[in-house]
């Protein structure tokens, strides 16, 4: 069943892309690839009609499924004969995107060759990789991971473009003498042609015991010129990365800076990716809970604000022989900038181990569980008004479980929180 879907999808989006022929972005990376490909299509949208890959949709089912307009079936046959019903309607109506922003990840060898050929891309931008990727446990090295991902650069034309993180070192020996396009660079820390400068946390107006963070400020250089840019419910330097990249992009479409930084004025950050909500007693939390790595990790726990800061911690999974060092750094970390830490799942208990012996002290000031489920009753009794508390952890351990019991308003759950389909729900 899977196998002939796959044969099915793969088709019908390559004779999609023959016949409408849209201009393609393709985005991959270890962190920020999904905040950077939701920035892309925001800024592009404001002068082009354009398609982005929703959900998950950046793999072998998502991207042909992005390309087709059509949803998932999932396991269930009858959705899937229901989708595709979609499709004569889907290819002959007038109104095509211009173009698609697609999302395209690696899980494991060979995943980008499958996706290309599927989809060839015009731009292919790259973002933050990491000392320790997410899903490198699945490839021989680091190293082969990032060819994986770095053949997307090879596959864009001569036309093209080529855009990268120059803070993440890897990309411009990677790409040395493979990639026939032009190539843009953006970074914060080292010299780049799109030059973000640090961001600043925006808060509320008002007189409140505990301000209310709203969001970013920055500026942005390119060429001689600098222009401000704000952006709402976005609270740490990954803005200002992914700013960094949309800009790129939107400056390779004829856009410019003043035009790109008001397209930002309309940005909304996807669920669960460092979003404000409001807990429970006047608390506040950030719901980073999409998923987790080593290097988004640290950016979170560094974007905490003052107060009592708590983090609520979930294993990082997909590091393989990473995963022990990873954990016990992610600790020593914590121990810097946390006064409460819940570790949650096997993993964490590393970080848990780094943190009582930087004198923390157990069921005190650092709390272990095995689940979200046992964590989150015990979470809820400490929360005092003007907490600040940070949820994050890989897909699997399900620490959107945690928000939904702290969070002010959990009717809401269906609106802000990831995963609550209903498919999410059972498991």
């Amino acid at each position: 069943m899977k196998k002939l879907t796959l044969i099915i999808l793969k088709f019908l989006a390559r004779l999609m892309m023959a016949r409408r022929k849209p201009r393609v972005v393709g985005v991959t990376g270890s962190v920020g690839k999904t905040g950077a490909k939701d920035a892309i299509a925001r800024v592009l949208s404001a002068k082009f009609s354009v398609r982005k890959s929703e959900k998950s949709y950046n793999n072998e089912f998502g991207v042909p499924l992005t390309i087709l307009g059509i949803d998932s079936g999932g396991k269930n046959i009858f959705k899937w004969v229901a989708q595709l019903a979609k499709l004569p309607v889907n290819f002959l109506r007038p109104g095509y995107p211009e173009v698609l922003v697609l999302e395209m990840g690696v899980d494991k060898p060979k995943d980008m060759d499958y996706l290309l050929r599927i989809v060839r891309p015009d731009i292919a931008v790259f973002t933050s990789v990491g000392e320790i990727p997410a899903h490198v446990e699945n490839f021989l090295s680091r190293n082969e991971l990032l060819k994986e991902k770095a053949k997307l650069a090879f596959a864009v034309p001569r036309s093209g473009f080529v855009v990268y993180n120059n803070d993440s070192p890897d990309w411009p020996e990677l790409f040395n003498g493979k990639v026939m396009a032009g190539r843009i660079s953006y970074g914060l820390m080292n010299d780049a042609d799109i030059k973000a400068h640090r961001p600043e946390i925006r808060f509320a107006d008002g007189e409140a015991a505990t301000p209310v963070p709203l969001g970013i400020a920055f500026k942005i250089e390119h060429k001689g010129s600098t222009v401000p840019f704000r952006i709402d419910g976005v609270f740490s330097d990954a803005g200002a990365y992914l700013a960094g990249a949309a800009s790129a992009v939107g400056i390779i479409f004829g856009m410019n800076l003043i035009e790109i930084s008001s397209a930002f004025l309309n940005y909304i950050p996807s669920r669960g990716r460092m979003n404000l909500l409001k807990g429970i007693r006047g608390s506040y939390i950030l719901d980073d809970t999409y998923n987790s790595s080593p290097v988004s990790l640290r950016l979170a726990l560094d974007t905490l604000p003052t107060k009592r800061k708590i983090a609520v911690l979930g294993d990082m999974l997909e590091l393989g022989e990473f995963s022990e060092s990873a954990h016990r750094d992610a600790g020593r970390h914590m121990a810097k900038v946390c006064d409460i830490v819940f570790a949650v799942g096997l993993r964490m208990q590393f970080a848990k181990d780094e943190l009582i012996a930087r004198g923390f002290k157990e069921n005190e000031n650092v709390f272990y569980f095995e689940d979200s489920e046992s964590a989150a009753s015990e979470v809820k009794k400490i929360i005092r008004e003007g907490d600040f508390i940070l949820v994050k952890g890989s897909q699997g351990m399900r620490m959107e479980k945690i928000v939904k019991e702290i969070m002010a308003s959990p009717e809401k759950a269906s609106e802000l929180l990831v995963r609550q389909s209903g498919q999410w729900l059972k498991t």
